[in-house]
């Protein structure tokens, strides 16, 4: 967030101080792909947004149009949509060799559905907005939240080998390139060969206020994954939403590609990306954590809510066909919705510490989700759950493999029905939302049982 600017006045300042030239305007899809447009300063000042036709929030990731979506929600006369900025968004870009802004945005619009059977404010539809929505209520029942994403992701070659498959990118630090050909876990040496990337990349977060307090070689080849401290929701999805966008296109500039598909690799452990969560009350006491410093029901309750939405949420959470086969080989990745202390297998873990600290880590999210979709989930059923007072399974023990947990679904068209038939979800999301989504997934199961190479042609470099 830019501290500098609240409003639009303060915005404009602000860019004749900088002496910025453009102005991208930007707002996050279904998939959490950047849609939008670069306008001239002055362009900028005197509209103050811009406007973009509704059915880009109807796209596939392969910018496809599914018919239904258009048949059944979006007017088939393409309407506008206003991009409105949120002004504490307001950074520089680092990508551009002209001085150029940029600003997330919200989004609005109200029209009537195309079969006439409801009307829709185009709020109910966006991603960033059903999150800011979430945490209206978590305020409302008197929490705050604070989070913190542990973002994996691969660095590969940008030219697959002779059969077909993905290379590891190769080390770029010296004129001998270094070729990474066994697991590398946690080696400072192998992450120092990419030391041109991640400078790179670490300057331009530091540049958009993404706070990254770390990074690291992660367990399979050429995987790494990079830590921000925490923060509060919003600005956290904001940071991840700009983070994903970075690391692509500076890859791309040093020679390779950084994907966060869910699973790049068959033989490897996928991609993940872990949020750790914790809650505060009105006077800023972990609502974690009892007066005795023991560990408060809520935190039990709030993994209630997320297990009982766990079947649904992995819609979400895993959004493609491709997205399963980090649950179905899940090397290390969790299988199934059990929690427990301390225990990197499960998928809604309890980490050490100290009971001013105590938190719960959300280990389901594959790196190909939406981070803003993330959040509205974990927290918005992580609070019914609170207050619906739901007990979770019992926590699995070092010597207990069966908790009695709800299974995962094993495939997307499975999980698209968890998410459509859960009360949980349905609060949170709303029917007009989760009607949307489920148009769109399904399209996007179409477009792939037509397509063996859809993987690797629309989700490497997008995802």
């Amino acid at each position: 967030m830019n501290a500098a600017v609240s409003n639009a006045g303060d915005a404009v300042a602000w860019l004749s101080a900088q002496g910025i030239a453009r102005v991208e305007v930007v707002f996050a899809d279904l998939t959490s792909v950047a849609r939008g447009k670069v306008m001239d300063t002055a362009s900028f000042v005197q509209a103050l947004g811009a406007k973009l036709p509704t059915l880009l929030l109807g796209l596939t990731v392969t910018g496809g149009e599914p018919p239904d979506v258009f048949k059944r929600i979006f007017p088939p006369s393409f309407p506008d949509m206003a991009l409105q900025p949120d002004w504490r968004t307001l950074v520089r870009c680092p990508l551009s060799t002209v001085p150029t802004a940029t600003v997330i945005c919200n989004l609005d619009a109200r029209f009537s559905a195309a079969d006439g059977h409801a009307d829709y404010d185009v709020a109910d539809l966006s991603p960033r907005q059903l999150l800011a929505r979430t945490l209206a209520r978590l305020q409302a029942a008197g929490y705050r939240a604070l989070v913190a994403p542990e973002l994996e992701f691969f660095l590969v070659h940008p030219a697959l080998d002779a059969q077909g498959s993905l290379q590891v990118a190769r080390g770029m630090s010296g004129q001998v390139p270094h070729i990474e050909s066994s697991h590398d876990l946690a080696s400072a040496e192998t992450a120092q060969t990419f030391a041109p990337f991640f400078d790179d990349l670490w300057a331009a977060c530091d540049t958009q206020g993404i706070p990254i307090s770390g990074y690291g070689h992660e367990s399979a080849t050429g995987q790494y994954e990079v830590n921000l401290r925490p923060g509060e929701p919003l600005a956290q999805a904001d940071a991840v939403f700009r983070f994903k966008r970075l690391a692509r296109e500076i890859a791309r500039r040093h020679g390779c590609l950084a994907t966060f598909m869910a699973k790049p690799y068959l033989n490897e452990p996928g991609t993940g990306m872990h949020w750790h969560v914790s809650l505060s009350d009105a006077h800023g006491h972990n609502a974690f954590t009892a007066a005795d410093d023991s560990a408060h029901l809520r935190m039990a309750h709030f993994i209630g809510g997320w297990q009982a939405s766990a079947p649904g949420a992995m819609a979400l959470l895993a959004p493609y066909a491709h997205s399963y086969l980090r649950i179905a080989r899940p090397d290390a990745s969790p299988a199934n919705a059990d929690w427990g202390f301390d225990d990197r297998t499960v998928a809604f873990r309890i980490p050490q510490s100290d009971p001013a600290n105590r938190r719960l880590e959300h280990r389901l999210p594959g790196g190909d989700a939406n981070p803003y979709l993330a959040l509205a989930l974990m927290l918005g059923t992580g609070l019914i759950g609170l207050q619906q007072q739901r007990a979770p399974s019992p926590a699995r023990g070092s010597s207990d493999t069966n908790s009695g947990s709800a299974p995962l679904p094993q495939n997307l068209d499975e999980a698209l029905e968890a998410l459509e038939n859960c009360p949980l979800l349905g609060e949170v999301f709303g029917a007009g939302f989760i009607g949307l989504y489920a148009m769109v997934k399904r399209h996007e199961l179409t477009e792939q049982a037509a397509d063996a190479g859809f993987a690797l042609r629309h989700l490497l470099g997008r995802s």
